[in-house]
Formats: structure tokens, sequence, C-alpha cells
């Protein structure tokens, strides 16, 4: 029988890593290959395996472990450990739900702040995205203009809320979206909340954010539940 390759196998690593770096490169490192598929769902997170792939103890590799879990993009299995968090499932719609709240009050609270810069910046991703093709490319040039609209909120532990549920739908796209038929579709939704940010108009710009993240749940969710029925006739 032939046995399967390690996914950690993938992951190259040149040279030591300085050990007041290591719990950061660890996590990116592993971050990294999580988001593009390297390592995919399910795939065991094993301490001693990864410090030695990393050349480091222990120590780091569970620091680096813990972060990722509380980005959702590790889950801890009994009698397993960490392994792989899956991609949105059947909790999508109450996912977005959850997102709509804690994006809305991101919004409400950075909007004040934002300054000309800003919204350039989140202008130069909507620029970026209408350009571009590669779907890995598109869920993180999302990500990044929403959080640029956020950044400014203040609150911390709201946008690491934030950007975790953004990071989950950064992984689900980069894996469904071509077989979605999207890509270009959002930009609308997305220079209509730009122009709204950028002349200040809090309760509006609410509602455009809230509109567009309720038909992304709606797509999702539509396309989550096609495949579900796809998979039910494949199994008559």
């Amino acid at each position: 029988m032939t046995q399967k390759p390690n996914p950690l196998s993938s992951i190259q690593i040149s040279g030591p890593i300085p050990a007041h770096l290591a719990r950061s490169v660890i996590e990116e490192t592993l971050r990294n290959a999580i988001l593009d598929g390297r390592l995919p769902c399910g795939t065991a997170m094993r301490q001693q395996e990864l410090a030695s792939l990393f050349g480091v103890s222990r120590m780091p590799v569970r620091e680096a472990l813990r972060q990722l879990e509380a980005q959702s993009l590790l889950h801890v299995v009994t009698h397993k450990g960490a392994v792989v968090a899956p991609l949105i499932e059947d909790h999508s719609a109450e996912t977005y739900a959850l997102r709509i709240l804690l994006e809305s009050e991101a919004l409400r609270l950075s909007i004040p702040l934002l300054t000309p810069d800003d919204i350039a910046q989140a202008g130069a991703f909507i620029d970026a995205l209408e350009r571009e093709s590669d779907y890995t490319e598109i869920g993180r040039l999302n990500r990044l203009f929403h959080m640029a609209l956020y950044g400014k909120a203040g609150n911390q532990r709201l946008l690491k809320l934030v950007e975790h549920g953004l990071n989950e739908e950064e992984r689900f796209l980069r894996f469904n979206l071509e077989a979605m038929g999207l890509g270009k579709t959002s930009q609308e939704d997305h220079r209509e909340l730009l122009d709204l940010v950028a002349k200040k108009k809090i309760e509006e710009s609410i509602l455009t954010l809230r509109n567009h993240l309720t038909r992304g749940m709606e797509v999702i969710t539509g396309y989550l539940r096609s495949l579900e029925q796809s998979d039910d006739k494949t199994s008559l």
C-alpha cells in the first residue's frame, strides 16, 4: 500500500530560526500553508513533529498553535490534538449573522477616524480586485479591503474577531470561488460602500455593508446546499 505523503513535507525551512522570532515565524509559516491549501483540513499538527521541522523546542510551537487556534485556523480534537480546521460548513448562516454584527460595529467605530490615506488604500484594494484573476489573491484582497475600513475601530478584541471571520471566508473563497462562478460580482458593492464611508455617512455605510454580507451569505449557503444535494444524488 502506498503511503500518503505528509503534508508537512511541503513546508521548507531555510536555516535556523532565531529563538526570539520562533513563535512568530512558526505561526506565519503554518498560517500561510493553511490558507494556500498545503495543509488541508483535518491535518494533525503534532507538537514534536513541528518542533523537529522548525528546529526549535516545543514551547514556541505550542504558542504558535494557540495563536492559530484563536484565529479559527485550528481546532482541538479529542485524542488527536490540534488539526487544521474545516472550511465554512453548515453553520455558515450563523457565521455570517455574527460577522454582520461584528463588522457593522467595527465599521461604526472606524469611520470617524479614517483618513484620506485609509480611503485611498481601500480604493487601491478594489482596483487590484478588478484586475485580479487569481482566486487565491482575490480572497486575500477582499480581506484586506474590509480590514482597511475597519482598522481604526480601536477595539482590538473586536478587530481580532472580525479578522478571524474574514480569515475563514478567505480560506473558503480560495478553494471554492471558481466553482461558484464568482470573482468580479462584488466590486459594485465595495465601491458603493467605500463612497459612503469616504463621505462619513455612517448609518448608510452600515446598511450597505449589511446588505453586502447578506448577499454573500446567501450565495455561499446556496452553493453549500447545492453540494449537499449533489452528494445525496450520488449516494442513491
